[in-house]
């Protein structure tokens, strides 16, 4: 096996996120279902934004948050996504880079404007997504850097991708890179709704040995296994060769290997303030962990850490080293 040069290579959507505080009332008006992603066409999103009041804008993306939280505590990582060579893409390639991520995709410079996301946060922190892909649905197997690929301990994929039919084939090549080099193929499945759409082929890649771990949070597993209780949807999951690991949000989370099961509970946290990312980072501190050899119960609080200081602000990046976090918190001592 090659030497590696990277902890984690994530590959995922290149995403601006707009995010906004509302009230219920105006999920409610713009006929937007609470707490999922739906994708807009550029049009939409235009008229959304100029329905919102005032906005915070971020550079985001669940795989990009990842990598950047991963970097946040130390790790070495890399992203893979496209971006138009417009001010947007701009920004998002100044933020990854300066959060200490490689990233060499090249931007496009015709098409479709960088991905934006807006995100409506109500009161109870529950997030309401709606994406518009532009230049994201443009990725293809040729944005793919075989070296950096084989290189990287870890490949992580977001189930997003599955949307765009040219990143769809960036994916599927990108895990046969990683798996000619020895590498592991991670997984998250995102969203519930995108669960939804392809409950299938995402169990295939699990099956058919694509995907070696799983990341999904406790909506995305009933939908995954088509139940709504989550004890049958764990015996499923055993059921599976693989590696997975449950957010369950205030009740913590659960590490599953076969018949092998980590449970740890959740983080504390000051005030609940925006719930975007926090899938994203628990995978962070977890890749951190599990790419040091940490063992599993520790990878999983190295995650609930990340999450907990994710969703105490706005926005789907840290807001202080999660490396600092980690040396300080009274909540890794006590395994």
């Amino acid at each position: 096996m090659a030497t590696h040069r990277f902890d984690v290579l994530g590959l995922g959507n290149a995403i601006v996120d707009v995010i906004a505080p509302v009230d219920d009332d105006f999920l409610i008006k713009a006929q937007l279902r609470k707490g999922a992603m739906q994708l807009v066409d550029e049009a939409q999103a235009q008229s959304l934004y100029d329905a919102m009041g005032a906005t915070t804008i971020v550079s985001g993306g669940s795989a990009a948050n990842t990598i950047a939280g991963l970097a946040s505590f130390g790790g070495k990582g890399a992203f893979v996504g496209k971006v138009r060579a417009d001010e947007a893409g701009h920004a998002f390639a100044h933020d990854i880079k300066a959060a200490g991520v490689h990233f060499s995709t090249p931007p496009a410079s015709a098409g479709p404007a960088t991905a934006r996301c807006l995100v409506l946060v109500t009161p109870d922190g529950q997030r309401t997504m709606n994406t518009f892909l532009g230049a994201c649905q443009n990725l293809t197997c040729d944005d793919i850097d075989a070296d950096d690929v084989s290189a990287s301990k870890i490949l992580y994929l977001e189930g997003y991708l599955w949307d765009p039919p040219a990143a769809k084939k960036a994916f599927i090549e990108a895990a046969r890179i990683a798996h000619d080099a020895g590498r592991r193929v991670a997984l998250t499945l995102s969203d519930v709704f995108c669960v939804d759409r392809h409950q299938q082929e995402f169990l295939r890649l699990i099956r058919e040995g694509v995907v070696d771990i799983l990341f999904a949070n406790e909506s995305e597993l009933h939908a995954l296994y088509e139940t709504a209780d989550f004890d049958a949807a764990l015996v499923a999951l055993r059921q599976e060769k693989i590696l997975a690991a449950v957010t369950r949000s205030e009740k913590g989370a659960i590490v599953v290997k076969g018949q092998e099961t980590h449970e740890v509970p959740a983080a504390p946290i000051d005030k609940l303030i925006d719930t975007t990312g926090a899938g994203d980072l628990f995978a962070a501190g977890f890749l951190t962990g599990f790419t040091q050899g940490q063992a599993l119960d520790r990878c999983a609080r190295l995650g609930a850490l990340a999450a907990s200081e994710i969703i105490q602000h706005f926005g789907a990046r840290p807001e202080i080293r999660l490396a600092q976090l980690a040396e300080q918190s009274d909540y890794l001592q006590m395994l």
